[in-house]
C-alpha cells in the first residue's frame, strides 16, 4: 500500500474480476498472514479453507456494490459502507460451511473486533489484498485513497484494523490514525491495530 493518496483515479470496472478470482487472490496473498496462520494454524489446511473464507467476504460486500479492484484484478479492496447491516446470522452460517472446526477461532476473532467497532457512521474497509509479486508497488494505496475520497465526499470517517506493519504503513500513508490500544488474541496470537481516519 503505497504513494498517490491525493488525487485518486477510479480503478474499478463494471466488468470486476469472479468472486471465485478475487477470492483465491486473497487467499493467496494473506496465506502466511499473522492472523490467518492463528485461525487456521495448519498450512495444507489454510490452503483448502481460505478460499472459502474470503469468498463469505467477498459476496458480502459485493451485496453493497463495495468492491474496489484494480483492471487487471491483481488488487482488490472490500468495503462496506456506512449504515450496512450484514445478516450476523447468515454470516456465521456461511463461515460454519467454509471453517468448519475453525469457525471458534474466527467468532473469537469478530468478537474482540466488535467490541473496538466505532459506532459513528464510516466506511469499513474489512480487506484489502495485492497478488504475490505486484506489492509494494502502491497498488492498494490508490484503492484505499478511492475509498478515502468518498468518505470525505460523505463527510463520515473510514475505520480499519491492520494485521501486518506494511498495512499499518498504507494506513497511515492515507491519513489513518490508531484508535486506542491493539485488539490481543488470546493464547499469544498476533494483534490486530484499529486505525481510524476523519473525513476531510
Amino acid at each position: 500500500m503505497s504513494p498517490n493518496a491525493s488525487s485518486p483515479t477510479p480503478l474499478s470496472r463494471p466488468n470486476r474480476p469472479s468472486h471465485d478470482h478475487l477470492s483465491a487472490l486473497m487467499s493467496a496473498a494473506f496465506h502466511d498472514d499473522a492472523l490467518t496462520r492463528w485461525m487456521i494454524p495448519d498450512a495444507r489446511l489454510r490452503t483448502e479453507l481460505l478460499p472459502g473464507f474470503f469468498r463469505v467476504f467477498v459476496e458480502l460486500s459485493a451485496a453493497h456494490d463495495a468492491i474496489l479492484t484494480t483492471p487487471d484484478g491483481d488488487a482488490v479492496l472490500l468495503f462496506l459502507p456506512p449504515g450496512a447491516q450484514p445478516d450476523e446470522e447468515a454470516l456465521d452460517a456461511a463461515f460454519t460451511r467454509a471453517l468448519g472446526a475453525h469457525t471458534d477461532a474466527l467468532r473469537t476473532i469478530a468478537r474482540l473486533q466488535a467490541e473496538r467497532h466505532p459506532h459513528t457512521p464510516h466506511y469499513y474497509v474489512s480487506f484489502g489484498a495485492v497478488r504475490p509479486g505486484r506489492q509494494q508497488g502502491g497498488l492498494m494505496s490508490r484503492l484505499l485513497a478511492e475509498i478515502t475520497a468518498r468518505a470525505d465526499a460523505d463527510g463520515v470517517g473510514t475505520y480499519t484494523e491492520a494485521s501486518s506493519p506494511g498495512g499499518e504503513a498504507t494506513t497511515r500513508r492515507a491519513g489513518f490514525d490508531r484508535l486506542g490500544t491493539d485488539i490481543a488474541l488470546p493464547d499469544g496470537g498476533p494483534v490486530l491495530r484499529p486505525m481510524w481516519r476523519n473525513p476531510r
